[in-house]
């Protein structure tokens, strides 16, 4: 099916593992194909897990411990349906995520809910930070419709490497409704998480999934899409970004947390670490 013109023709995927992308017209950027088959996932657990078909990953980088990441308490998981989207500036997006130690009922059910709230806005991926909770839990479905394609859960997701090669595309957030941009990223990423069980595995993600993952995982670093673009592209959508932010002040009563007027371009990929 067609998917925004950022997230074109979807692989298939599946819902074990477990970042927000909008779907729009059928176009493709510069330096992405026609993505057909780009990498798999097993439908149930780590052990019947499909290696994905990815590109190598050339560069290494430090791994990015999340081991003094404060832990998530149930009060922090808490949660009331329907879910709502969160939008800019609201503070709540640039607070860094609490990992998540506890994988019960509650964790699968907030995944399932994060799922429905995606599907109803057109969405192809969703990170929790971004209904209301700073939590490391994210969703995708490149196929963006209910029943079609495969789900993926991520909880604590880290990246290990990422590839040399980088490439624009155009995004779309759904805390940033309407609003369409360039961001360059690396091509592929080898990442560490936990599945819905918390179950660790490590996969390498490529294109679009890849594409999708590190849109989310900034998320949950309290990075915004708009942060990885050059001034040349931010100066395409500030106004739309000054009206988000006057949005904001006239529902709330109170200044916007932040202007992009006054932003600082973050020249470093977060999460990404070092190369050796």
């Amino acid at each position: 099916m067609a998917v925004c013109n950022c997230f074109l023709q979807a692989p298939p995927l599946s819902r074990f593992l477990s970042p927000v992308f909008s779907r729009r017209a059928t176009n493709f950027c510069a330096g992405y194909g026609q993505l057909k088959s780009t990498v798999m996932f097993s439908s149930s657990s780590a052990a019947n897990r499909t290696r994905p078909l990815t590109s190598p990953i050339r560069a290494e980088v430090k791994r990015v411990s999340r081991k003094d990441d404060e832990i998530a308490s149930a009060s922090d998981i808490q949660f009331e349906t329907p879910l709502k989207i969160v939008e800019y500036p609201d503070p709540i997006l640039r607070a860094k995520s609490k990992r998540i130690g506890v994988f019960d009922e509650n964790l699968k059910n907030l995944a399932d809910a994060m799922f429905d709230v995606m599907y109803k806005t057109d969405g192809i991926g969703l990170s929790a930070p971004q209904v209301g909770l700073n939590v490391q839990l994210m969703v995708f479905n490149p196929s963006g419709e209910s029943g079609e394609g495969e789900e993926i859960v991520l909880v604590n997701p880290k990246i290990n490497k990422y590839s040399d090669k980088l490439v624009p595309f155009n995004e779309g957030c759904l805390s940033f409704p309407g609003i369409y941009a360039d961001v360059i990223r690396p091509q592929s990423v080898k990442i560490d998480a936990r599945d819905i069980t918390g179950a660790r595995f490590s996969i390498s993600l490529s294109r679009l999934p890849a594409r999708i993952f590190q849109h989310e995982y900034d998320h949950l670093e309290g990075v915004l899409f708009f942060d990885r673009m050059t001034d040349d592209v931010l100066d395409t959508i500030r106004e739309e970004l000054e009206a988000l932010e006057k949005k904001y002040e006239e529902k709330n009563g109170l200044p916007s947390p932040e202007k992009v007027q006054a932003r600082q371009k973050k020249k470093a990929g977060v999460g990404f670490g070092k190369r050796r």
